[in-house]
This record gives C-alpha cells, structure tokens and sequence, in this order.
C-alpha cells in the first residue's frame, strides 16, 4: 500500500495537469506568470480537501497543520526556469495575499518534495467570493534581484 501524503498527491496532480496543458494554453492561463526568466504556475486548493484525513501524516503538521473552517486555502507554486524549462528547486519563495486594495498577510511558502519534483505552499485565509491579490516574490541562489510575479485570483462561489 502506497503510504504517500495524500496533499501532495493532490499538488502533484494539479500541477502535472497545468503542465501537461498545451503551450498556447498555458501561456494565456491566468495561473501562469513569467518574468525575468523565471516561469510561475500559481494553484488555490480548499484546505477542507485534507482536513481530518490524515493523522499521523505529514500533511497535519505541514505548514504548522491543517486549518480548520471554509476559508482555508493552500496556496501553492511552481516555479522553472524559461530558458531551459527546469525546476527550480532551491529558491526562497514568499507570497503576499490581500483581498483587491488591503495589505493582507505574507508569508514564507514552504518547499514540498514529490520524488524529484519541488512545490512550495502555505495555508491562507481567503474570505467571501472577494477577488485577492497573490504576489509571489521568488529569491535565487546566486540571482542578482528576487523575482516577483502578481496574480489576481476569484475565489470560486460556493
């Protein structure tokens, strides 16, 4: 029996689907960012999907454990390099999350291993059907300037 954290069986899928996706479209979705050669594939997964799922896993101390209630979320990030299409795996990587014009809160996105695969999350709060500022900032070894991206994300209606 595979004993693999379900979370991340669950960030993988996503990701695998929007990078199986076609150039074309991936280049006009509204979850894909690229500058200053650096690609960002955005993702906002309802903490529910993993509440009360695992004790004992991985998942219920990641990120300071599961949240509870309809207004946790996880939002996740992958980030590769434009140039030669490669993950990149060792970058400092951070996101602010505001609802459209308030501050909001930011936090370190913590690196989450698949196998040979690099994602990086946190759990945020996003209230109502609110649309939210996501700015991601992503810090490379050796990189002269971090990297930052904005995204703007609609929170689906229930």
């Amino acid at each position: 029996m595979n004993h693999r954290p379900i979370m991340f069986k669950i960030i993988a899928l996503f990701f695998g689907v929007v990078l199986l996706a076609s150039n074309a479209a991936a280049a006009d979705s509204p979850y894909r960012q690229v500058a200053d050669g650096v690609v960002v594939y955005l993702g906002v997964l309802p903490a529910a999907m993993v509440q009360g799922r695992h004790e004992g896993d991985p998942e219920a101390v990641m990120h300071d454990g599961i949240p509870r209630g309809r207004h946790a979320f996880h939002v996740t990030v992958s980030v590769f390099d434009a140039g030669s299409g490669n993950q990149i795996k060792d970058a400092q990587v951070t996101a602010r999350v505001a609802p459209l014009g308030l501050a909001g809160v930011t936090r370190p996105l913590e690196t989450m291993r698949i196998d040979d695969t690099v994602s990086y999350g946190h759990y945020f709060t996003l209230r109502g059907e609110a649309r939210y500022d996501i700015e991601i900032t992503i810090a490379r070894p050796g990189a002269d300037a971090p990297v930052t991206v904005s995204f703007t994300y609609a929170r689906p209606p229930r």
